[in-house]
């Protein structure tokens, strides 16, 4: 299987415990793993019983495994402050004042929270060589699919971008005869240079996400959920992902048949309920079913963790990337 492996889906749903578990699995399988979370919740230090941060570090107790938490926050602000510093580089001092500010109100847009964090989890992609398996534990939804559908807007908006920018140094350079030569500042132009330098990252991460990622749905048994899953489902579809498996967690535990009373009943109602549903997943939704995860009474760590891994009907072999990154060649 791919060596990427994002578990997306509702907020709530449960897809740090899934992530943590399958990223466990395929620990126990030999693979030199890493789980990374981009979600804003951060539950991965609370399901290993370990604080976690920006860089990968091994798991106690777990060998062959690492974990690293994504702050947006941090992100956000070290993305931006690149982009200072790159215009700083360009302009005259009298525009960095204006720059910083303009940059301070880009800090507060959906957009540059999008960007940031697309940028670290792709570069967690390119820098993935010393582990077999990448494990992504993604955002709630909503926020998944803008960042996976960056790479092919951006990748238009980029070129268009280096067309207007070689087009206006074409100009220049026609108007600019001096001593009967045209100035030659096409050549090392410091914006196309980073143009072009976007513009393979997000080639790369195309390529990746296409190539080299499967993508997995962690839903629960209610109506917002599945609602939420396939509309999860259609606009991957639309990206040219497709999604290889759903996760139903949380499903209601059935009591044992001689229990009566009213929290029997109402187990037994929940279990009919939930069952009518995993039933209608299983109609209506195309991608298939690869593990119904019933709830604990209990946090999921521990040897919790292995039972949920053991119930995960996910492959843990894993390919090599294909995708070639360019600033490796």
């Amino acid at each position: 299987m791919e060596p990427f492996v994002f578990f997306g889906g509702k907020g709530g749903v449960g897809k740090t415990t899934v992530s943590c578990a399958y990223a466990q699995k395929c620990a126990d399988a030999g693979l030199e793993t890493l789980v990374v979370s981009t979600d804003p919740a951060h539950s991965t230090s609370d399901v290993f019983d370990q604080r976690f941060g920006d860089e990968p570090t091994p798991v106690e107790g777990v060998d062959g495994l690492h974990a690293m938490e994504i702050d947006p926050d941090d992100e956000v602000a070290a993305h931006l402050d690149d982009i200072r510093q790159r215009l700083s580089d360009q302009v005259s001092p009298a525009m960095v004042s204006e720059i910083d500010r303009q940059l301070e109100m880009a800090h507060q847009t959906p957009g540059a929270y999008e960007s940031a964090l697309f940028d670290r989890f792709v570069e967690v992609m390119r820098a993935s060589e010393p582990y077999d398996r990448v494990v992504f534990d993604t955002a709630p939804t909503g926020s998944t699919l803008r960042l996976l559908g960056l790479p092919e807007f951006l990748e238009d908006w980029i070129e268009r971008l280096a067309h207007k920018r070689r087009r206006s140094i074409d100009l220049f350079e026609k108007a600019a005869i001096g001593n009967r030569e045209p100035r030659r500042v096409m050549d090392g132009d410091p914006v196309l240079a980073r143009l072009q330098e976007r513009k393979e990252f997000f080639e790369f991460a195309g390529a990746a996400l296409r190539e080299d990622a499967a993508f997995f749905l962690v839903l629960n048994p209610d109506q917002l959920s599945l609602n939420e899953t396939a509309r999860a489902i259609d606009g991957m579809s639309e990206r040219d992902l497709a999604v290889r498996g759903l996760v139903a967690n949380k499903l209601t535990p059935e009591p044992d048949p001689d229990e009566e009373g009213r929290g029997a009943r109402y187990l037994r109602d929940r279990v009919a309920t939930d069952r009518e549903r995993i039933a209608r997943v299983r109609e209506e939704f195309a991608p298939p079913l690869v593990a119904e995860i019933e709830t604990r009474t209990s946090e999921v760590k521990g040897d919790l963790l292995a039972d949920v891994a053991a119930e995960l009907d996910v492959e843990t072999a894993a390919e090599p990337p294909t995708a070639v990154d360019p600033a490796a060649e």
